[in-house]
């Protein structure tokens, strides 16, 4: 499984997955700033499902409908980075093959994936 992390995506989620094996690439790692619609088709062309704290991915996949490999939502506000980076590690890990293709979203131990 292949994931884009965002920009705004702590490090320690970063790290946590790519402990777990996850080929993860790092917006931070490659270049900052990129537009939205641009993120998202990266990740879909390289078949990545994009991790974001961004709600505007969910405006670009539902009212424009724009293609994706899938998305993954953590907002996660009130959370250290240490706990968000675990949490989503741990939900990710055991939805792996639920979160291809879909829109999901991470909150306070329990996840959505339509």
């Amino acid at each position: 499984m292949k994931f884009l992390a965002d920009e705004g995506v702590d490090t320690s989620v970063v790290i946590g997955l790519r402990s777990l094996g996850y080929d993860v690439c790092f917006v931070i790692e490659e270049e900052r700033s990129r537009d939205d619609d641009v993120l998202l088709e990266k990740a879909k062309n390289e078949n990545r499902i994009l991790i974001t704290r961004d709600k505007d991915f969910g405006e670009l996949v539902y009212r424009l409908n724009k293609a994706h490999a899938g998305v993954i939502l953590i907002p996660l506000e009130g959370l250290t980075t240490l706990e968000r980076g675990e949490m989503v590690c741990k939900l990710i890990s055991q939805y792996t093959y639920q979160l291809q293709n879909s829109f999901s979203v991470i909150q306070r131990g329990v996840i959505r994936i339509r």
